[in-house]
């Protein structure tokens, strides 16, 4: 299993991403997620630049890997935006840049005021989007009347000299079920083997497999909890939630009500490397190919430290 850092966009403003970036890489990682938000989760993250903007200064200060993690390409930007926007990131990184994208959250796409449909509707529209981007990504005018998307004489005039790995993300069954379908790679958080196995038998089988995970690495592990709990409460909301709620304040109000044990649940804190090896050793066993790893809070380089010196070789 591969190793990835993950840039959080809620949490970091743009130039401090670009800068994690360039400490990412230099801490010996080859690849980096990032998030694709128009709000942050709740107020106290208190960040979220546009992601495609941050993308381009990655692009030109680094040699990295890039995968959004992930892009909504239904509701708050149509598919031909973000083709367009993909197509020059993959040209600015010499074809280093993936496609992450997924069903998205009230959170985000609400804000031009459309209607948030059923789950089973926006899985339909993702499945459009992902059609009517690859579409474009072939070059030569494109026109699209589908049953979500308008597609009228668009072309794409700079294009990468291959298209972009689109990796689907998916949180059950269902979605793995459309991302192995769909996607060249697939995108989840928890160590769920179910979620492989439908991502496997629906076409999956064979392609990459990513998944991320937050930390919080620091000299005092009851400092590190409470940090966690502090910055990302909702990780511990159940359910459909982080789906359908749709402001911070929302999940503010949700979040009162979890505790730090439910919000560092799935976070490895502390300074005792054997929590983390034990965390990341979930995703290896589960059969991902790749990891991507949030620290929480500013202390990256001291993270980065602490993996080389504790992680990596283990792994």
């Amino acid at each position: 299993m591969e190793f990835g850092y993950f840039l959080s966009s809620e949490e970091h403003g743009p130039d401090e991403l670009v800068d994690q970036a360039v400490a990412a890489e230099r801490a010996g990682f080859s690849e980096v997620w990032i998030s694709d938000h128009f709000h942050p989760w709740i107020d106290r993250q208190g960040h979220s630049p546009f992601v495609w903007a941050v993308l381009g200064a990655i692009a030109r200060e680094t040699d990295l890997t890039v995968t959004t993690a992930v892009t909504c390409p239904t509701v708050r930007i149509h598919p031909a935006v973000i083709a367009q926007a993909a197509a020059t990131v993959a040209v600015m990184s010499g074809g280093r840049f993936r496609l992450g994208v997924g069903s998205g959250e009230n959170l985000n796409e609400h804000v031009l005021g459309d209607p948030w449909p059923e789950a089973e509707v926006r899985q339909a529209m993702l499945e459009e989007a992902v059609a009517v981007i690859r579409e474009l990504w072939e070059g030569g005018s494109t026109s699209h009347y589908g049953e979500f998307y308008t597609v009228q004489n668009a072309r794409i005039y700079d294009l990468p000299d291959e298209p972009p790995p689109i990796y689907v993300s998916a949180f059950g069954p269902k979605a793995a079920e459309l991302a192995g379908r769909i996607g060249d790679g697939l995108i989840t958080i928890p160590p769920d083997k179910d979620i492989l196995d439908a991502f496997d038998k629906a076409g999956g089988a064979g392609k990459p497999r990513q998944a991320g995970t937050k930390v919080c690495w620091g000299p005092d592990e009851a400092a590190c909890r409470r940090l966690v709990h502090e910055l990302w409460p909702n990780s511990g909301l159940p359910g459909e939630l982080a789906q359908e709620l749709p402001t911070p304040r929302h999940f503010e109000q949700a979040s009162s009500i979890v505790t730090e044990e439910l919000a560092t649940k799935s976070a490895a804190c502390g300074p005792d490397p054997q929590p983390f090896l034990e965390s990341f050793g979930k995703y290896r066993d589960a059969g991902f190919t790749q990891l991507f790893v949030q620290q929480v809070g500013d202390d990256q380089q001291g993270f980065f430290d602490f993996f080389a010196r504790e992680i990596r070789p283990q792994f």
